[in-house]
């Protein structure tokens, strides 16, 4: 049986231009949920509350109801075909690489496609880069409502241009999107989008070791209402801003602050989605933690501490065993950890090293990739034993962020870092990943934008 709140919070369908809410009939609501679940999951699987919720938004972005019959009409939905380009008249010139800010410079273009509940997804059109023009009650600037992601374009030394498993990016942000009511879309064909808004703006990325195209797409609700409901009118826009090394003097070892009297998320709650809503209450904590000496806030959950997250990043840990294994360990997700792109690339890669499938040089042989529950009194412990060999975060924006110290109840707890300013298992990591990232080593991870050729790079201005 369905619970009950996901047959009476029923679909808000817009019936006309000016947003007339329709609340269908209890019944015939429930007749076509159960009508979804049954098309959504497996026979013999029984929908958890969180499934519900996330198949019935996804249902309501994409049908629309005959107020007569009950049945579902597919809205329009995203199509790459239908892209419309409007080209920036006034094209700017991309700064020197070497005084790229992160995500303070952005490129000439953007992307615009609406959405609203009566007729589903608009156009798409690529647009001169400019401010957004919205209505003082929009729902995104009194609850919240926004999803975003965060991805890179790489262009390596013959000017191939590339992103980075984009397609994680898109299936996360529907996730998301579900996760509070915004309209889900057809990935593959965003994707398709975005690469030709990156090919438009391809001189804009730097060609520069480290340097890269990060990728903003962003998904907000429009709505003109006060009230919290699921929004009948939506924006999804993408922007994209040059960047140089997240560290630009070389990695930075960083001392996290163990915190559990704030906390980033818990079961139940929304932090294993990319929602804007998680990021700001962290924001005064971290500014503790500077105050104290240390650059970011580790995460801790319940009376355990469990640990979960470090500032924005995922968390891995290394341990020794007295078995002679080396353990990289994780937590797992649980609805409480975002699901990162770079997480999921770095475990994948151990364990292709750990069955033997792809050895990785740098990585012991003896290495066990785990994902489980990890208390700050067991990382105490092994750093007192000497088993505690590294620990670092892992992200988008950095990639990996080496720490060298964990402040835990007054105390702190120190882990060893090599002389580059890392571990040997994050070191050989990174080094596959940016591999990847820049072509050297072929991965079906690395979708090409554009094939390219030495000296072929294009635009009003190449990147200096």
């Amino acid at each position: 049986m369905l619970p009950p709140v996901a047959v009476y919070n029923c679909v808000h369908f817009a019936i006309d231009s000016r947003a007339c809410i329709l609340h269908l009939q209890p019944p015939l609501m429930a007749s076509f949920l159960r009508a979804t679940l049954r098309s959504q999951l497996k026979v013999g699987t029984k929908p958890s509350y969180s499934q519900t919720c996330r198949l019935f938004s996804t249902s309501q972005s994409r049908l629309r109801i005959d107020i007569m019959t009950g049945e579902p009409t597919a809205l329009p939905d995203i199509e790459s075909s239908q892209l419309k380009i409007h080209k920036n008249p006034n094209p700017r010139s991309p700064p020197k690489s070497s005084s790229l800010v992160f995500g303070h410079t952005f490129t000439d273009h953007m992307i615009s496609i609406p959405w609203n509940a009566l007729s589903g997804w608009s156009t798409p059109t690529i647009i001169p880069y400019g401010p957004l023009s919205l209505d003082p009650s929009c729902t995104v600037l009194h609850y919240a409502q926004t999803v975003f992601e965060g991805m890179k374009a790489y262009r390596d030394e013959n000017n191939k241009v590339t992103m980075f498993r984009p397609d994680m990016n898109m299936k996360r942000m529907n996730r998301s999107a579900a996760r509070i009511s915004l309209p889900t879309f057809n990935g593959d064909e965003m994707l398709e989008i975005i690469k030709t808004l990156v090919k438009l703006d391809s001189h804009w990325i730097p060609q520069e070791p480290g340097h890269s195209l990060y990728i903003r797409p962003t998904m907000i609700g429009t709505q003109r209402a006060l009230g919290v409901a699921p929004p009948t009118e939506a924006l999804l826009f993408v922007i994209c801003s040059p960047v140089g090394p997240y560290y630009k003097n070389g990695f930075k070892p960083v001392r996290l602050l163990a915190t559990s009297n704030f906390i980033r998320a818990a079961p139940g709650g929304t932090g294993g989605y990319k929602l804007g809503a998680n990021y700001a209450p962290g924001v005064v904590p971290q500014v503790l933690a500077a105050k104290q000496g240390y650059d970011q806030n580790l995460w801790l959950l319940g009376e355990e501490h469990y640990l979960t997250e470090v500032g924005t990043m995922n968390l891995l840990v290394v341990f020794k065993h007295p078995d002679g294994t080396t353990e990289l360990a994780t937590p797992p997700l649980e609805d409480v950890i975002l699901p990162g792109v770079t997480r999921d690339s770095i475990l994948a890669l151990a364990r292709d090293h750990e069955s033997g499938k792809a050895r990785i040089p740098g990585l012991p042989d003896n290495l066990k990739v785990s994902e489980r529950h990890i208390k700050m009194a067991e990382v105490k412990a092994a750093a007192e034993s000497g088993n505690l060999l590294e620990a670092f975060g892992a992200g988008t924006a950095a990639i990996v962020c080496p720490v060298k110290a964990i402040g835990y109840q007054g105390k702190d707890i120190n882990v060893p870092v090599g002389d580059e300013g890392m571990g040997p298992v994050c070191k050989a990591i990174l080094d596959q990943i940016v591999a990847r990232q820049m072509g050297t080593v072929e991965s079906d991870w690395s979708v090409v934008v554009t094939e390219g050729t030495k000296g072929s790079l294009k635009g009003p201005n190449p990147v200096a």
